[in-house]
């Protein structure tokens, strides 16, 4: 039995399945909802039920309390119909968001390649008539084998690029990640949905772009770089990539050949831990450090002010960045961030005060 659910304030009805998710619904029809860890743990989905009947499914009680419940609110990734349903949400408009439907794919493995020691490439050929639509920036969702919840990865090309490409960074006992680093053959096939995610370039803005990456968080910013250099962009694009040492450093050759066919474009790898008698002549330091640097004038003013900033990498250096900026009176409005929760760390992931996942 299929029913139906209003949103508001957009007034727009979409059909849901008996059995559904609100959150999955409303995707899969081009409606965006606020999500994050999709587990019913985060309460970054939670909507206000105005009419109708629901199944609450596994929300935490930490998530979504008792009182919350009797007022009728529920958790958009967790919530099932009973009836048709009017819901209002804290919807979010931009201009820039080109709200794509999320649709289900499968890719056959064409390409791996250990980059460094904890970071393997994945390239993927599409099974469809059409390529898969995203906004660079966005992520998939794929499943893997052995693993009950699919796998939130960013996807790396940009959206112009006929297959699809992941950075998976191997987590320590991580069932997910392990099978990927250690049973993933070519020529296999895997399925994944997409596109999620709220984390794409402020094209109309016209201003100057700073990507800030640590680790395997680089692949995002990479799809944002290309897609903005492919579509002619001559604004000014400073990438600064965090790693420990040289070993750990990918992609570089890359970004320095694209800074050579792009004077508007700027890439400063960042060694935190090579050793003091290497040959490397690069700047050193962690990537907030280095973006104080290159951002600081004669005078030891810095000023980040008419720049746009997109940081994607792990918490303490999103969290160090972020403090960099603010300091250098670039406020909320212009800092955008990427983190994944998964089931297992949703409920504790530390979240800066000032930015909402």
């Amino acid at each position: 039995m299929d029913y139906t659910v209003r949103i508001e304030p957009l007034g727009q009805t979409i059909d849901i399945a008996a059995g559904q998710t609100l959150l999955d619904a409303c995707l899969r029809q081009g409606v965006w909802l606020p999500h994050a860890c999709c587990h019913g743990l985060c309460a970054t989905c939670k909507v206000q039920v105005v009419d109708g009947e629901i199944d609450q499914g596994s929300a935490s009680d930490f998530a979504l309390m008792d009182f919350e419940r009797e007022e009728g609110k529920c958790l958009a990734c967790c919530a099932t119909p009973m009836s048709d349903l009017v819901i209002e949400a804290d919807l979010e408009e931009d201009s820039d968001a080109q709200n794509l439907p999320l649709q289900d794919f499968k890719g056959t493995v064409t390409a791996i390649d250990d980059v460094t020691p904890t970071i393997r490439v994945i390239r993927m050929a599409v099974q469809t008539a059409h390529p898969v639509q995203f906004q660079a920036g966005q992520y998939l969702n794929l499943k893997v084998p052995g693993c009950d919840d699919a796998r939130a990865f960013s996807i790396a090309n940009a959206p112009h690029d006929g297959e699809i490409e992941l950075h998976v960074r191997r987590v320590p006992g991580g069932a997910a990640t392990g099978w990927l680093h250690d049973e993933l053959q070519h020529g296999a096939q895997l399925e994944f949905s997409a596109p999620f995610g709220r984390f794409f370039v402020r094209k109309q803005a016209q201003v100057a772009t700073i990507f800030l990456a640590g680790g395997s968080g680089l692949s995002s910013p990479k799809s944002m770089i290309v897609d903005l250099l492919h579509e002619g962009s001559t604004l000014p694009i400073t990438l600064i990539q965090g790693a420990r040492n040289r070993e750990e450093l990918y992609f570089a050759d890359f970004f320095e050949a694209l800074a050579r066919r792009h004077p508007n474009f700027r890439y400063l790898p960042a060694l935190s831990d090579e050793p003091q008698d290497s040959e490397w002549s690069g700047p050193r330091g962690y990537v907030h450090e280095v973006l104080k640097q290159q951002f600081t004038d004669a005078a030891g003013v810095t000023d980040f002010r008419g720049h746009k900033a997109y940081l994607c990498g792990p918490p303490p250096m999103i969290e160090a960045c972020i403090k960099t900026l603010m300091q250098g009176r670039l406020f909320e409005k212009d800092i955008y961030t990427e983190k994944f929760l998964s089931a297992a760390d949703a409920g504790e992931a530390a979240k800066s005060p000032l930015f909402r996942i």
